[in-house]
Order: C-alpha cells, then sequence, then structure tokens
C-alpha cells in the first residue's frame, strides 16, 4: 500500500457517521447491506448516506454491487488487511 491510499483510507475512516455505515455493514449476515437498509439505520438525510458511502467505496474501504434496483454494499477485507499491515510496520 502506497501513502497516499494510507492517507485517503485514513481520511475516510476519521468520519463518525462514515465509521458507523461500516459497522453497520459488519452487523449483517454475510457482511453487506442494502442502500435501503442504511437510511433506516442513520440519522442522516439520503444524500448524506450517499456522500459518505462514496467516500467509503473511493477508499476502497467497501465493495458496491448493483441488485435490482438497490445497492448493495460490502466490506473489502482485503483492503483493511493491507490497512493493518502498513499501520503494523509503523510500529517501533
Amino acid at each position: 500500500m502506497d501513502r497516499r491510499k494510507f492517507e485517503k483510507i485514513s481520511k475516510a475512516l476519521a468520519d463518525p457517521n462514515r465509521l458507523m455505515i461500516l459497522k453497520e455493514i459488519k452487523k449483517k449476515k454475510h457482511d453487506c447491506l442494502y442502500c435501503v437498509d442504511l437510511y433506516g439505520k442513520t440519522n442522516l438525510a439520503q444524500p448524506s448516506v450517499s456522500h459518505h458511502i462514496k467516500l467509503l467505496a473511493d477508499a476502497d474501504l467497501i465493495t458496491t454491487e448493483k441488485e435490482g434496483r438497490n445497492m448493495k454494499y460490502t466490506l473489502n477485507n482485503r483492503v483493511f488487511d493491507e490497512y493493518i499491515k502498513y499501520l503494523e510496520g509503523l510500529k517501533a
């Protein structure tokens, strides 16, 4: 993982709303959540949820898949593993 990708992921993880969205995705069976489910689980307006989802997807923390008329979100565990490995490399 390069420094720019690390910084992009760190910025995406720095927001409490995005962390909450990631936790909601993790709670679901098979670690996926539909867009429609997210709106009901947050106190955010639909445009705000969409904005946070876009930033998480741009940082590759989640993958998006269109399923019918809905979007399905899944955690990208590979990127989380790379991020943790990068952090471990910073330890003394």
